[in-house]
Parts: structure tokens; sequence; C-alpha cells
């Protein structure tokens, strides 16, 4: 969420950059809402005031033995006046706040404006493997290999389902745990946080109100709070420190957590969406800071550092880009994407965003910290990255690793867990 004052104090330089990622902006609604709660906030204390004044008087009568009933009628028809006012003031809030939420966040300056086309390749790593003019995909790859039931996946999830099974789920497991122990092994605190969330946790994180209808939400019983699956682990890690006030000794604040990931997306039959690309469910393991705005440039690098790393060590040609502002997510200043090369589509595919979000997604969160020696506590900014999702990753592994025999080799750091360096034809 944007900071009010800035949008009051210079409301065209708001507007000039949110229309480098949205078409039109009106703050008008938001300016007038505004003003409005201003004026019944000073009402509203006006009248307490006037109501500490009446209470110091009907004290005094009564002190001197005087009759006070007409200064207590007076002062209690005020305390009734307060009341109406201050749930005046409290809707007015409510309704800004509820515009605030619809703005997206204010991209960094050094975020170029434009959509996918003006993104920036800003490091490239490795080659990509010579496999003559029609490398094999990953769907023929996994069938051969035994390692994703897609036709079984369909029948116990419908569309946008698959199953892994034997060497497959090894191959998927071994990756999430040589995610998890590097993070762990970092000093990042491990997390499994639930599944199901409130609804307040989609408004905290940003992805709701514009994203409400692209994940899947459960109705409770009559007079229960609804909740939904979370669709990263970001929704979860965020939340955790909701309405909270972090010490500023804590800070940074390092974290990390595995969770399926649930969207109503699904692969289509475009070649680009098939096998595990797109689909319902995948598993990620987020990584996600809390720091002092000072520290989030510094964060940002580590994050994606980290990131590249893993895709290194596991021996993948990939490039990392600098997304523009109509490419960066909503409720993100500054996005880079980890892409990894997909053979047989001839593109690369994003397995992990590393994000700074400002204090937009802390003002939503009422996500806190009070520096030393201030008496006054400040927005922390966060920080998210995947470390990494894996239904991209998986397809990468073993489009470029692929061999003449149809065979595939395994990526040094999942041998010990899968338990064999060649995965062969079981067909």
């Amino acid at each position: 969420m944007l900071d009010i004052e800035l949008i009051r104090s210079d409301p065209e330089a708001v507007r000039a950059a949110l229309l480098t990622r949205i078409d039109s902006v009106d703050l008008s609604p938001i300016l007038k809402a505004d003003e409005s709660r201003r004026a019944k906030a000073s009402e509203v204390e006006q009248a307490r005031s006037e109501l500490k004044k009446r209470s110091r008087e009907v004290g005094e009568l009564r002190r001197s033995g005087e009759d006070a009933t007409e200064q207590q009628e007076a002062a209690a028809q005020l305390g009734d006046r307060i009341a109406v006012l201050q749930a005046d003031l409290r809707e007015t809030e409510n309704r800004l706040r509820l515009l605030l939420m619809e703005l997206p966040n204010l991209p960094d300056p050094e975020v170029k404006a434009g959509g996918k086309e003006a993104n920036e390749v800003v490091r490239v790593w490795g080659e990509a493997p010579d496999l003559g003019s029609s490398p094999r995909d990953h769907v023929e790859l996994c069938t051969d290999l035994g390692l994703v039931d897609f036709q079984r996946g369909v029948k116990l999830g419908g569309s946008g389902h698959w199953l892994y099974r034997g060497h497959g789920a090894a191959l998927e497991w071994a990756l999430l745990d040589f995610f998890a122990r590097e993070h762990y092994r970092a000093g990042y605190e491990f997390m499994l946080p639930p599944h199901l969330l409130t609804e307040e946790s989609g408004f905290a994180a940003g992805q709701f109100p514009k994203f409400h209808d692209d994940v899947f939400h459960l109705a409770g019983d009559e007079g229960e709070r609804t909740s939904f699956l979370l669709p990263t682990a970001e929704t979860a890690i965020l939340n955790t420190y909701r309405d909270e006030i972090i010490p500023v000794a804590e800070l940074p604040k390092k974290l990390f957590a595995y969770t399926p990931c649930y969207r109503k997306e699904s692969g289509g039959y475009r070649t680009e969406e098939r096998g595990t690309i797109r689909g319902h469910q995948f598993n990620k393991v987020e990584m996600f800071q809390f720091v002092a705005p000072e520290d989030a440039e510094a964060a940002f690098t580590e994050l994606l550092g980290r990131s590249q790393s893993l895709v290194e060590q596991l021996g993948l040609h990939y490039r990392t880009s600098k997304l523009a502002s109509r490419d960066v997510s909503a409720t993100m200043a500054k996005t880079y994407d980890v892409e990894v090369w997909l053979p047989s589509l001839g593109t690369y595919k994003e397995v992990s965003s590393v994000s700074w979000a400002g204090d937009y997604q802390a003002r939503r969160a009422a996500i806190r910290y009070r520096a030393e020696g201030d008496k006054k506590t400040r927005f922390v900014h966060t920080l998210n990255a995947s470390g990494l999702a894996t239904s991209r990753l998986l397809p990468a592994i073993l489009e470029q690793n692929q061999q003449p025999d149809g065979s595939v080799r395994v990526p040094e750091p999942l041998r010990p867990w899968v338990g064999t360096d060649v995965l062969s034809p079981v067909r």
C-alpha cells in the first residue's frame, strides 16, 4: 500500500510513476477520502477535548457539593455524539484503505517503462547444450523414463495436474531437499506454514483484491471466516509478522519455506504450456527477508545471488532478466527473473523471481520496527525470491542433460538422494 502522505504531497509524481505500469490513474477519489478522513479526525479530537472539559466541570461541581445533573447530561450527549463521529471516521478510514489497496506499488527508479519487450537481460551463465536440430521435450522424456504419469495425474486431480512417481518423485524431492539444505546452512530459518490461509493474509500480501479470483477459496460453515489455498509461501511468511513490531535486533530476519503452490492458472494445449510447465499445483521453496530500508539493496543482491547459485550448482544454462515496469508484479517495486533454457522450446522459462516490495507490503500488513533510541516505529522493507520452483526446473534438467541413447544425466547435487548418476528409459 502506498504512503498517503506521499500521494497528498506530490500526486502528480505518483500518478506519473503509476502510469508506467497501468493505463489510467485517477487519484482524486483517494485525495477526497483523505481530506474527509482528516476533517472527521479533527472533529473527533475537538469533541473529545470538549468532553474532557465537561468532565472536569462535573468533577468540580461534585467536589463543591453543587448539582451537576445538567452538566452530566450534556457530557453524556457529547459522548453519544463522539461514538457516532468515531463510527463515521472508521467508515471513512476503511474506504480510504480500500482505495489505496487498489493501487499497485511504485516502480523503482531503475526499472524501465514498458512490458515484456522492454525486459533487459543482465546476466547469462553457461552455454546451451548442442542437442541437434530436434531435442526431445520433457513430456516425452518423462514418459519414456517413467518419471511422471500425466494420464493418471489428470485422472486424480483433473486437467492441470500430474503425478510424480519412481525416480521422478525422487528427483523432485531431491531438488527440494537440496534447496532446503542450502538455505538452512546459510542461516535462514526454516518454516512449514499452513497451506490454508485467511482472507486477511491475501489482502496483506497484496494478492487481493486484484487476484482474488486466481486462487482456490474454501467457504467455511455459516459464520466462519473463508480461507484460500496459498498461491506461494511468500503469502504465509509475510503474514507471520502481520500487525507486529519486530525488534530491530532481529533484523534482517531471513526465512524460507517449502510448500506446494495452488493456482487456478493451468497449462493449455500450447507447446509452451505442456507437461509440468504450468499447472494448478507445483512445489516451490521460497526465501524471504524482513529488513530495515537501508539494508534492502544488499538483501536483494543476496537473494538474487542465492537463486543463481542454485541453478549454477545444477549445471544448467540460464539467464537473468531485469523486468520492465508492466512485467513486474503489482506489489513489487523491482524484480529480476532467473530463467532456465528449455531446448525443445528454444526459449527461457522463469524458475525464480527475485523481488523487492519496499514498504508496500509492510504498510498493508502493518509490520514495523523501532530503531534504537527512536520512539517512532517505521515500516520494514520486504523481499522475496523463489529458491527455487521445480515445475519448470525439472524439464530443464531433463532436456539439457538428455543423451543420444535416451538416458538423462542426473545433476551431481541430486545423485545421493536419487541413488543413480543416470536415468535410463523404462520402455
